[in-house]
């Protein structure tokens, strides 16, 4: 049967949502690509130095280098993105990265390198991604709208977590299948497409920054408007804790259990698989959960984050610590969309990058110390009394934090109050984007 002319002929594609704009989809693109090709690089440039004739302390070296130029170079990154054009300073740091990852793999496909060499590489992959983190972050959330950014954010920490947990796996099959260096040279590739992709941002509804007093004016002016929001400086403050338990937990102590007491690496990749899933699942749960008081939701799903240390300090079996990952990577989940709405709903457009690099720099700036203090902690009060130790602090600074007022009382604004000419201007009207525990 003919249709007749008049009839409208119905779209064939689907549409996108209305906060899925070119920006959003711009930037979830490149963090995919991203995201795939670094987490398969950090497992092969471990496999690099081992193959080199490295020993663990030297893993743990190169792994430092790379740490190190990050927690540095971070508020400087900030300061920087605030000033420049934001997706300049993005695609500058992925040129960086490119170009440091292509040497280390060139170096490794040819022979044997040098230990110093694969320091300096790193180093110059971890200084691209202090300045890199702050731009990106701002970038994010200057392009989300205000009603639907939790949505967005949500749905964008999904796909950073599974192309996280992707390019792992991808990683480990290809440095079986041809070893590490080719595998380092497609993460120089990645970083080469996501910079391509990135130079196509529009930010022409970012207003132009007014001229300051200069790097340390900007970041005096980024310190006052980070200490002079309670829940903010608390939260940072309670992260950099946790994250530098959490990752002594993962980093050192959970591989330890794994191998003398749950039957080795296969049951610690399967925890870690299902601490992935969880993230991704609580990414589902964010794009439709909305809570009115999001901070206090938040912050009271970081109790969880205690779990996998209480489970390996039992230690219980590999069923109840793949339970416990699962729960803490959805609970970790629903915090992050939560501090990340929060963020873009209260802190003014051109300071983000800022108040985003203290962030960053407080939640790690212990993270170091607390890797490197795992083993002589263990030392000296046994590991199960280690991992206690670590699930209570967990809990303390959590419990500490839900003092503060604003942690509880912070909302999430209406529709009706976002329009109104007090809030945030049409600036970070464009749609969608606003990560990096």
């Amino acid at each position: 049967m003919s249709t007749p002319a008049a009839a409208p002929r119905r779209r064939l594609r689907p549409r996108r949502p209305e906060w899925a704009g070119r920006n959003y989809t711009l930037l979830t693109a490149a963090a995919v690509v991203t995201n795939l090709g670094t987490h398969g690089a950090l497992i092969a440039a471990a496999f690099a130095v081992l193959e080199a004739g490295g020993d663990g302390g030297d893993v743990g070296l190169v792994a430092a280098a790379r740490t190190l130029p990050l927690v540095l170079f971070l508020l400087i990154g900030g300061a920087i993105a605030d000033r420049l054009p934001r997706h300049r300073v993005m695609v500058a740091a992925n040129a960086l990265n490119c170009v440091s990852q292509a040497v280390f793999a060139v170096l490794v496909l040819a022979g044997e390198p040098r230990l110093w060499q694969m320091m300096l590489l790193t180093a110059l992959c971890g200084t691209g991604q202090a300045f890199f983190n702050p731009a990106a972050e701002g970038m994010l959330m200057s392009s989300v709208s205000g009603e639907q950014a939790s949505r967005a954010f949500a749905l964008f920490r999904m796909a950073m977590n599974g192309a996280s947990i992707g390019g792992a796996a991808l990683g480990g099959a290809m440095i079986a299948a041809f070893g590490p260096g080719w595998v380092l040279a497609v993460d120089a590739v990645a970083f080469a497409v996501a910079g391509a992709l990135r130079a196509f941002l529009d930010v022409s509804h970012i207003a132009e920054r007014e001229a300051g007093g200069g790097l340390l004016a900007d970041l005096r002016d980024g310190w006052k408007e980070f200490t002079g929001r309670p829940w903010l400086w608390s939260i940072v403050a309670q992260f950099s804790v946790v994250v530098a338990v959490v990752g002594a937990t993962e980093s050192v102590y959970g591989p330890l259990v794994a191998e003398e007491e749950l039957g080795g690496a296969r049951p610690w990749g399967l925890a870690l698989a299902a601490f992935g899933a969880g993230t991704v699942c609580g990414a589902l749960l964010s794009m439709r959960w909305k809570p009115r008081r999001m901070l206090f939701v938040g912050t009271l799903c970081v109790f969880p984050l205690a779990l996998p240390s209480a489970a390996l300090a039992v230690p219980l079996p590999v069923g109840g610590l793949i339970g416990a990952m699962f729960v803490c990577g959805v609970a970790l989940e629903v915090f992050g969309v939560a501090w990340m709405t929060a963020l873009h709903q209260e802190i003014p457009e051109d300071k983000l990058s800022r108040v985003s690099a203290y962030d960053w720099f407080g939640s790690t700036a212990m993270l170091p110390l607390s890797t490197a203090l795992a083993g002589p902690v263990e030392s000296a009060f046994g590991r199960s009394q280690a991992l206690w130790g670590c699930a209570a602090l967990v809990v303390l600074m959590t419990a500490l934090v839900l003092l503060v007022p604003d942690v509880r009382n912070l909302t999430r604004r209406t529709k009706e109050v976002t329009a109104q000419p007090a809030a945030r201007g049409s600036a970070d009207a464009e749609g969608p984007v606003g990560r990096l525990g």
